[in-house]
C-alpha cells in the first residue's frame, strides 16, 4: 500500500512540474514578444532593456546553480524563474 502512495505522489509532483514548465514557456514567450516590439522601436529604452536582459539572464543562471548546489529542487528553480519572468512582464507592460 505504501508504494502506491509514493508513486501517486510522484505522479502529482511530475504533473505539477510539467504545468510549471509549460506556464514558464508561455510566460517567457510573452516577454520575448514584448521585448522584440521594444527592440524594433529602438532608442535608449531598447538599449537599456537589452543590457538589462543579458544581466538578468546571467544572474538568474547563477542563482539557479547556487540553489541546486545548496540542495534545492528543480521545482524551486522553475518557480524562481517564473517569478522573474512575471516581474519582467509586469514591468514591460508599464513601459
Amino acid at each position: 500500500m505504501r508504494a502506491r502512495r509514493r508513486s501517486a505522489g510522484k505522479t502529482a509532483s511530475l504533473l505539477t512540474m510539467g504545468t510549471e514548465l509549460a506556464m514558464l514557456g508561455v510566460e517567457a514567450q510573452m516577454v520575448i514578444g514584448q521585448r522584440m516590439a521594444l527592440f524594433m522601436l529602438g532608442g535608449p529604452k531598447a538599449r537599456k532593456e537589452a543590457r538589462r536582459m543579458v544581466t538578468e539572464k546571467v544572474l538568474a543562471a547563477g542563482q539557479a546553480a547556487a540553489t541546486l548546489a545548496a540542495g534545492g529542487t528543480p521545482h524551486t528553480v522553475v518557480r524562481g524563474y517564473r517569478r522573474k519572468v512575471q516581474a519582467n512582464q509586469r514591468r514591460l507592460v508599464k513601459a
